[in-house]
Formats: C-alpha cells, structure tokens, sequence
C-alpha cells in the first residue's frame, strides 16, 4: 500500500477574532499545520470508523446448549422407542435449546495510529475554519454557571449547533452549558474528530485555540 502523503500548511493562518456580541475585533495567528491543514479526507472517516467502533457495548449474548440448565438426563433410550435419538432436551435442535454459534460477548475497539489521529483531528478543525464556522472569541466568561446566561452567550454569538471546546479558565461556561440541547460542550483533552464535524459551528476562546496550537503544532511531523 502506498504511504499516504499528508498537505501541511507552513505558514501560520489568521483566524477572525470575536468579542462576546460577535463583533470582530482583530485577528489571532496560529499554526498552519493545525488550523489550515490539506490532506486526505479519508483520515477523517477512518477516525469517525474508530470512533464509532469504540463506543459499541458488545454485550450481545446467547447460551450455547452447554450453558442452559439441565438437560443433563438423557430424555429416552438410545434404541427401541421408534422415535429418533436424543441425549438432551437442551439440543440446539429442540424448543427451548441452545444456540448454534449466536453472538457472545465481544470488543469492537480498535486504535488507529496517534500520527494518524492527530492529522484526522486537525484536518476536521480546518475544514471548520475554512468554511467560516470556526468561531474564536475573546472569552466565554458569564456573571453565574446558568445555562439561561450560555444559551444567551451563544445567541449573541449566533450560533445555533456547536461544539463549544472550553479550557481551564472557562470553568463557569463549561457547567453551565452541559444541559444545551443543541449545542455540546468538551474540556480540551476530551476534543475528537467525530465530533467536530457532528455540529455545524466549532466555538473556542483565543486561549483555547492556543492551547490546541501548543498541544498538536509540535507533534505533526513525528
């Protein structure tokens, strides 16, 4: 299989900064390789596959005819009856018996290589970017951890499906937004592909997008 080439942007990108009532009020630089990544698309749904595989319960479960209680007395004798043979009610063949190779329990998760995932991720934080719905604001900070003030934040913002990545210092925002019907909230370390591209609107504070530069920029081209 041919080694798959990824695109990296060298120079830095300037996003549009925002203050709380969506006005822009600056730019903030940031890294090419993470914020203006090209590259194979097809990272993304090999990441979204593994996703998705981690997350099946593989719990499914059925009892072989080992596993169903007695049974353990043959039902008639072996000749003589006229009827055919039989050495358990708990065959697979009979009402009540086991079953002949149903599913047991089972582990779907996979991982898929980190150079790989890193590239997904910050192929799908591009993506966002490049089609305008990558929102960096000044703060998300709010007076109370209300879920009544966030959802009046991101109006004001104008967003109405988005992920919003909070950091250490959005600690108010991150409580109060965890009940918002349309929009969901992750702390930094929990940021994934599938749900990047699962809301329309990525929203992060300018600390917050520096904090992901820190955390991936470095890490691209090991």
């Amino acid at each position: 299989m041919p080694e798959r080439k990824e695109k990296q942007s060298a120079s830095p990108v300037k996003l549009p900064l925002y203050s709380a009532s969506h006005e822009k009020v600056g730019e903030l630089e940031v890294a090419g390789n993470v914020f203006g990544r090209d590259g194979d698309v097809s990272l993304l749904h090999e990441a979204v596959r593994m996703q998705l595989a981690n997350r099946r319960s593989g719990t499914a479960s059925t009892k072989t005819k080992g596993l169903i209680s007695g049974g353990g007395r043959k039902p008639w004798r072996q000749k003589g009856t006229g009827r055919a043979r039989a050495g358990s009610t708990r065959s697979p063949i009979w009402r009540h018996g086991g079953t002949i190779f149903g599913p047991q329990p089972r582990d779907y998760s996979y991982k898929m290589p980190k150079k790989a995932w890193r590239a997904a991720l910050c192929l799908a934080i591009s993506d966002r970017a490049k089609n305008g719905k990558l929102f960096v604001v000044e703060s998300l900070d709010i007076a109370e951890p209300k879920t009544k003030a966030a959802k009046a934040a991101l109006g004001k913002l104008g967003v109405e499906h988005a992920l919003i990545v909070t950091g250490d210092a959005d600690g108010k925002f991150f409580l109060a937004a965890r009940n918002l019907a349309a929009h969901k909230v992750l702390a930094i370390e929990g940021l994934n592909v599938y749900d990047v591209l699962n809301y329309r609107e990525l929203v992060m504070t300018s600390q917050t997008a520096k904090a992901i530069e820190a955390r991936f920029a470095g890490k691209q081209n090991e």
